[in-house]
């Protein structure tokens, strides 16, 4: 699963994700958590950026604060989900993200790692989103982050990843067309690992209230060569 990210601001943001309106103007967040108001990108006939609470609520749900928020979709079963599979063809998000956190059990320990991109300091997980609306009509929009199987780097440490796609896969991630198949398998495939590095990080970040730029450093000591688990 894939329970804590981080987004951390860079100055063409807007131009990264071929988005124009203001709403993408925020601080750094080192330590995202379910819950979190954060920004997707949409295509609403250009490119946006929206702000949403991280948890998918379906449309259909009878009420707003239904018991178990969905943070995750497992690409495999997208299309057999209710929750999902009407979202596959018109609701889905690029969430922008610089690293993701997950926690390695060794016994009664868990040691915080954090995983990222070697040459791209933001990128982008694919998620899909979905609106639910009150009694007033008044909109409520939610997002959830799909995961994959793990690939070398991840295995070592959790059995899924989040879905990181490529670059040239965003803009036909958030289009409207609908997507085969084996075109969904392509995309939400593991990442390459060789393109990616972890390392131990504080088990600050174990708690939501922390962030800054601490949880992401280094931890010495707890792991030689970090990038080859």
């Amino acid at each position: 699963m894939c329970g804590r990210y981080s987004l951390i601001c860079i100055d063409d943001m807007g131009s990264r994700f071929r988005i124009t309106n203001p709403s993408f103007n925020f601080r750094s967040h080192f330590n995202i958590a379910p819950g979190s108001m954060m920004p997707v990108i949409v295509r609403r006939g250009q490119p946006e950026a929206v702000m949403m609470e991280w948890g998918l609520v379906p449309h259909w749900a009878k009420e707003k604060n239904v018991s178990k928020h969905l943070i995750n979709a497992r690409a495999e079963t997208l299309a057999e989900k209710p929750s999902f599979r009407t979202l596959l063809n018109g609701r889905r998000c690029l969430v922008p993200a610089s690293g993701f956190y997950e926690w390695k059990k060794e016994g009664r320990r868990k040691t915080p790692f954090y995983f990222r991109l070697r040459e791209r300091p933001v990128f982008s997980f694919a998620g899909l989103y979905d609106v639910w609306h009150d009694p007033q009509g008044e909109g409520y929009a939610t997002y959830t982050i799909i995961t994959t199987g793990p690939n070398e780097l991840m295995a070592p440490i959790h059995n899924r990843m989040p879905a990181i796609l490529f670059p040239e896969d965003e803009t036909l991630w958030v289009s409207h067309d609908v997507l085969t198949p084996v075109t969904l398998t392509r995309i939400l495939a593991p990442y390459p690992d060789g393109e990616m590095e972890a390392y131990p990080v504080s088990p600050l970040v174990n708690n939501p209230a922390n962030d800054d730029e601490r949880l992401i450093a280094p931890v010495a000591g707890l792991l030689n060569g970090s990038s080859s688990l």
